[in-house]
C-alpha cells in the first residue's frame, strides 16, 4: 500500500488551521492509517448526549478504551483521560459523564472510544516509534523500548542495544533489518528463545519502520516537527499503534543555493594564486602565507601579492589591487580583517577575480554583530552564483587554510620551524577540520606522514563538509578521509553521509570525530564555528550506519588515522588473532583485550618450527608453544622476529599482535650513548627487523612498545617505516577491533 498522500496532507491542513500546534488523537490515527499502518478500530464521541445515543457497541469486543481528545491534554493517562471500560452503551454513556465532569471548564473536542487490544505489558511487546526532525539530517526516526518500560530500558541498557535509528535518505531495507535485530527488545519477540519460534518475524516491524520513514520523508518537516507512537503494541502477530502524538513545525530553513564544487579543484590545485593582506616590514599571517606558499613549491611566477605601493615582496610581483590582477586568478588567499572581506568578495564576485577564494578571517557568523557583514557577503556570492559564470568557491571564514601537496602550497599560516611537514612521498590521507588549531595540533603529530590535504575550512559560509567530501571521492589517490566537525551546516550532514556511505561502500575509510557531544560543547563549538552543533547520538549511530568510522576520543582519531593508512590494503580473512610478547604481563593483558578476537591454535608444523627457534635461543624448558607465546626478556631481536614471522605465517592465524616491550638487553632498542653499545638505527635491529617483517608480511598486524621516551626513537623508526605502534596492549587491541570490524563490514 503506498501513501495516501491528499489523506495526510488534508489532515496536516485542518490541524495547522486550527493553529493549535498539534493533532488530536483521532487525527494522528487516521494519518497512520492513510500512511498504511495499523490502528485500532475507533469512533469519536462529542460527549455524552451521543455516548448514550449508542444503541450497540461500535465494534466488538468485551473491553474498550475511553481517551479525552484534547489538544492541551498531551498526557492523557496521568491526567485520568484514559480508561479501560466495559465494551457497552451504558458502561460507555457513563465513563463518558465522568470525563466531561473531570474535564468540565477545560477545551475538549470529545471522546475517542476505541477497541481494546489485548497484548503482553512486557518488553519487546510495546515499542515506541518515533520521528523528528534535525538541522543537520532532517527527518530522524527512531524505535526502542516503548510503554511503561521505555524510560527504565532505556537507561539500563547499553546505548547501541537499546535504539535503533534511521534517515531516510540514508537508509534501505537491509540497513532497516541490520539495525533492528541489534535493539534487545526487538530481538526478545523476533527470535527464538528456549526452544520456542518467534513470535513475529523481524520483516514485519522491518515493514512498519520503511512506512514511518516514508511518511517522514514525504511530510517533514512541513508541518510535521515531531511525531510519537507509544505503545506500538505486538498484537495477534502484528504490530497496532495505541498512541501517537503529533506535533507540527514550521517550514524549514532552505539549504543554500548549490556550490559549484568542481570549481574546488582550481582551489585545491591552483594555476594561479594571489594573496591579500601581505605585510612588507614585519611578519604578519599575510606574509607568513607567502613564505609558505613558496617553500612548499608554488612557483614565483604563478602568484602575485595584492599590495600598493610595492614592487616586490619575498621576490613575487605586486599589484594595487584586485581589479588590477592581469587575469583571473584560480585562487585568492585573503588575510583581511572580518571588516575588510565583505568589500573583497563583493569585488572578487562582481568582477570575477578569483576562481576560488581562501577566507582567514573569524569573527564572520561567529559573533551576532557579525550578521551585516555577513549578510553582504552572502548576497554577493548568491549575485555571482546567478550568473553564466557562478561565482567563486570559497573556503572558511575563520579558518587557518589548507596545504595541498599535489597543488604545491601550503597557506595555514604556521611558520615551518613550529609545524614541519614531511617530504617526498604523500600520504593518501584527506584531513579535513572545521577547526584550524585542531588540524595543525594533530598534523604536528603524525610525523613521517605527509597527508595529500590538509583543509581547515572554518565556519563553512559557503563550501562545507560535505562539498569537500563529494570532490575528494572522485580522487583515488586518497584512501582515507579524516574528519573532525564542530557541526553542520543545514541539512549538510544528511549530504556528507549520503556521500561517505558511497566512500565505505567503494572500501576507502571515513573516520569522523564530531565535538560538541555535551549541551556546553554545543555552545562552545557554535560560538567558534557558527556551524550548527546538532544532535551528537544521531550523528553518531547515522554515521555508523554510513560504514563511517566514529572516534570517541581525541586520541583515538589519531590513532585510527594512523592504523587505517598503515593497513590500508590489508584485510583479515576471520578473527583468529595470533599474539606474542617478551613479557607475561602483556600476555596476560592482549588475553584480557581481546574484544571480537579469539586466539589461534596454531598448526603442528608452526609449533615444531617455534620449538626450533625456542631451543636455539635455550629457553625451550621455560617457553611453551601456546598463543599469546610469551618469550620472556631473553629473547633477542633476530628470534622475536622468527617467532613473529612464523605467527603470522600459520594459516590458523588471521592477524597478528606483538608486544616489544624494549627494556631488555637483548634488544638492540636505545639511541646511541655513552653507557651502553646499543644503536636502535643500526640494521639488524628489533626495529628494523619489525619494518622488514611488516613490508614482507600481507596479514594485518600491530605492535606495542609499552615504555617511556628512551624509547620514541624506536617507535618513529618503525613509523617511518609502516608498522602500526600503540603504547599499551589494551588500546592496540580496542583500535584494531575498530579497524577490523570496519573492513570486514564494507
Amino acid at each position: 500500500m503506498s501513501l495516501d498522500r491528499p489523506r495526510i496532507a488534508a489532515l496536516l491542513a485542518a490541524a495547522r488551521h486550527r493553529d493549535l500546534g498539534v493533532l488530536t488523537e483521532p487525527e494522528g490515527m487516521d494519518l497512520l492509517e492513510a500512511a498504511g499502518l495499523a490502528a485500532p478500530r475507533r469512533v469519536v464521541l462529542a460527549g455524552s448526549a451521543a455516548a448514550q445515543a449508542l444503541a450497540a457497541p461500535p465494534f466488538p469486543g468485551a473491553r474498550a478504551v475511553l481517551k479525552v481528545v484534547a489538544p492541551g491534554i498531551l498526557h492523557k493517562t496521568e491526567a485520568g483521560g484514559v480508561q479501560v471500560i466495559e465494551n457497552t452503551p451504558a458502561a460507555v454513556a457513563a465513563a463518558v459523564a465522568e470525563m466531561e465532569k473531570r474535564f468540565a471548564g477545560q477545551a475538549v473536542d470529545g471522546y475517542l472510544l476505541a477497541e481494546f487490544v489485548p497484548h503482553a505489558v512486557e518488553p519487546g511487546h510495546e515499542l515506541l516509534l518515533g520521528m523528528r526532525w534535525t538541522a543537520d539530517f532532517g527527518p530522524v526516526v527512531t524505535l526502542g523500548a516503548g510503554g511503561i518500560h521505555t524510560e527504565f530500558l532505556a537507561k539500563s541498557i547499553r546505548d547501541d542495544r537499546a535504539l535503533a535509528l534511521f534517515a531516510p535518505a540514508l537508509t534501505d531495507r537491509a540497513a532497516i533489518e541490520r539495525a533492528l535485530a541489534r535493539v534487545a527488545v526487538v530481538r526478545l519477540v523476533t527470535e527464538s528463545r528456549r526452544g520456542r519460534p518467534p513470535l513475529v518475524p523481524l520483516a514485519k516491524l522491518a515493514d512498519v519502520v520503511e512506512r514511518f520513514l516514508e511518511l517522514a520523508a514525504a511530510f517533514v518537516p512541513d508541518p510535521i516537527a515531531e511525531f510519537e507512537v507509544n505503545p506500538l503494541a505486538l498484537a495477534d502477530g502484528r504490530f497496532v499503534a495505541l498512541d501517537a502524538l503529533l506535533k507540527l513545525g514550521r517550514p524549514a530553513a532552505p539549504m543554500a543555493a548549490p556550490r559549484p564544487i568542481a570549481r574546488i579543484g582550481r582551489l585545491l590545485q591552483p594555476g594561479t594564486a594571489a594573496v591579500v593582506g601581505v605585510s612588507e616590514k614585519g611578519v604578519n599571517p599575510g606574509r607568513m602565507i607567502l613564505r609558505n606558499l613558496l617553500a612548499d613549491g608554488f612557483p614565483a611566477a604563478d602568484l602575485t601579492v595584492v599590495k600598493p605601493g610595492s614592487e616586490r615582496i619575498d621576490g613575487v610581483k605586486c599589484v594595487p589591487s584586485l581589479e588590477a590582477l592581469p587575469e583571473r586568478q584560480d585562487l585568492l588567499i585573503l588575510s583581511i580583517s572580518a571588516a575588510q572581506a565583505p568589500e573583497a568578495i563583493a569585488a572578487v564576485a562582481e568582477g570575477q577575480r578569483a576562481e576560488s577564494v581562501i577566507l582567514i578571517p573569524g569573527g564572520l557568523d561567529e559573533k551576532p554583530e557579525s550578521a551585516p557583514l555577513v549578510a553582504r557577503m552572502r548576497q554577493a556570492i548568491a549575485d555571482s552564483r546567478a550568473t553564466a559564470w557562478g561565482g567563486p568557491v570559497i573556503n572558511g571564514g575563520n579558518c587557518l587554510g589548507i596545504r595541498s601537496v599535489p597543488g604545491r602550497y601550503n597557506t595555514l599560516f604556521i611558520p615551518d620551524y613550529k609545524l614541519p611537514f614531511a617530504r617526498g612521498a604523500e600520504s593518501p590521507l584527506a584531513f579535513v577540520a572545521g577547526s584550524g588549531a585542531f588540524a595543525v595540533a594533530k598534523a604536528s603529530k603524525f610525523g613521517t606522514m605527509n597527508p595529500r590535504y590538509i583543509l581547515t575550512i572554518g565556519n563553512q559560509m559557503d563550501l562545507t563538509a560535505a562539498d569537500y567530501l563529494e570532490f575528494l571521492e572522485g580522487d583515488p589517490a586518497v584512501e582515507v578521509f579524516a574528519v573532525y566537525l564542530e557541526g553542520f551546516r543545514p541539512l549538510d550532514g544528511r549530504r556528507f553521509l549520503e556521500v561517505a556511505r558511497r566512500i565505505t561502500a567503494a572500501g576507502r575509510t571515513v573516520l569522523l570525530y564530531r565535538a560538541g557531544r555535551t549541551r556546553a560543547g554545543a555552545a562552545a563549538a557554535a560560538s567558534h564555528t557558527a556551524a550548527v552543533a546538532g544532535d551528537y547520538a544521531a550523528t553518531r549511530r547515522l554515521a555508523e550506519a554510513a560504514g563511517v568510522v566514529v572516534a570517541d576520543t581525541l586520541e583515538d582519531f589519531e590513532d585510527l588515522a594512523r592504523l587505517f593508512l598503515a593497513l590500508r590494503g590489508r584485510r583479515p580473512a576471520g578473527t583468529r588473532l595470533g599474539a606474542m610478547s617478551n613479557a607475561g604481563f602483556e600476555c596476560v593483558a592482549i588475553a584480557d583485550n581481546l574484544g571480537a578476537f579469539s586466539l589461534a591454535d596454531f598448526a603442528p608444523a608452526t609449533a615444531a618450527a617455534m620449538v626450533e627457534v625456542l631451543q636455539r635461543a635455550r629457553i625451550a624448558e621455560i617457553v611453551g608453544v601456546h598463543d599469546p607465546m610469551d618469550l620472556t626478556p631473553i629473547m633477542d631481536d633476530a628470534g622475536t622476529e622468527e617467532i613473529l614471522r612464523l605467527i603470522l605465517a600459520d594459516p590458523g592465524v588471521d592477524l597478528g599482535i606483538a608486544g616489544l616491550v624494549p627494556l631488555t638487553q637483548a634488544f638492540n632498542s636505545l639511541a646511541p650513548g655513552e653507557a651502553h653499545g646499543e644503536d636502535v638505527a643500526r640494521e639488524g635491529s628489533i626495529a628494523h627487523r619489525m619494518v622488514r617483517l611488516f613490508r614482507e608480511t600481507t596479514k594485518p598486524w600491530v605492535a606495542v612498545v609499552d615504555a617511556g621516551p628512551l624509547y620514541d626513537p624506536m617507535v618513529a623508526l618503525m613509523e617511518a617505516g609502516g608498522v602500526p605502534v600503540f603504547r599499551a596492549a589494551d588500546r592496540a587491541l580496542r583500535l584494531f577491533n575498530r579497524w577490523a570490524e570496519s573492513v570486514t563490514r564494507a
